[in-house]
């Protein structure tokens, strides 16, 4: 076994060109070919390829929304982490996660919800274009759900990635059924870090240019 001999600056480079060459005749669409190779460097696992699922003209109304100075929610503090925000700044966006505010602990405890699903309430209050990006909660999705068939609601993009057993199937489902834009992982796999690796090939297409 020889190791490669590649620079820091380099190795994430090099990552997206091992990408490519395992990819091989896969073929996929130009315009998201950059968010399914990031999503794969993040994850390593190229079943990414095939499950991505994008609605209709979606990372052109994103990266319009970006530009227009969205904010994007997320379900876990994992996944605003991993946001780039040097990225956000120079689009003049910005990130936000209420899961660990008390507001959204009462607000769940007295409706008997989870906060995930809290947070979609509150993200009702946000002014501007919104990208909400669900990358642990499905009940997340089903309450954004919910909040869209009710007027409260109209996000730009709708990141559907969450990961797991319980409703994980069902909420990518009803998501991509809403009649907003999304971008899902169909099946079970997904997380916070696919979450964040899908904002950030977005704000990477604007930003690194």
């Amino acid at each position: 076994m020889k190791l490669q001999n590649v620079l820091p600056e380099d190795i994430e480079k090099r990552s997206m060109e091992i990408i490519g060459e395992e990819l091989g005749e896969v073929k996929l669409d130009p315009e998201k070919i950059d968010i399914i190779k990031r999503v794969i460097h993040t994850s390593a696992d190229f079943d990414y390829a095939r499950t991505m699922k994008f609605s209709e003209g979606v990372v052109k109304k994103a990266l319009a929304a970006l530009q227009a100075g969205a904010t994007i929610i997320t379900d876990t503090n994992m996944a605003f982490t991993g946001i780039n925000k040097p990225g956000l700044a120079k689009l003049g966006a910005k990130a936000v996660c209420y899961m660990a505010e008390p507001e959204i602990a009462e607000i769940a405890k007295a409706k008997g919800e989870t906060r995930a699903a809290a947070c979609m309430e509150k993200a009702c209050e946000i002014e501007g274009p919104v990208i909400i990006a669900v990358g642990n909660a499905p009940t997340a999705l089903v309450r954004l759900d919910e909040l869209i068939k009710e007027g409260k609601i109209k996000p730009e993009l709708v990141i559907g990635v969450p990961v797991g057993f319980v409703n994980v199937v069902e909420s990518k489902q009803i998501i991509m059924n809403s009649g907003v834009p999304y971008i899902v992982a169909d099946g079970r796999k997904g997380g916070s870090n696919i979450a964040a690796a899908i904002c950030n090939a977005l704000i990477y297409t604007l930003t690194r240019k």
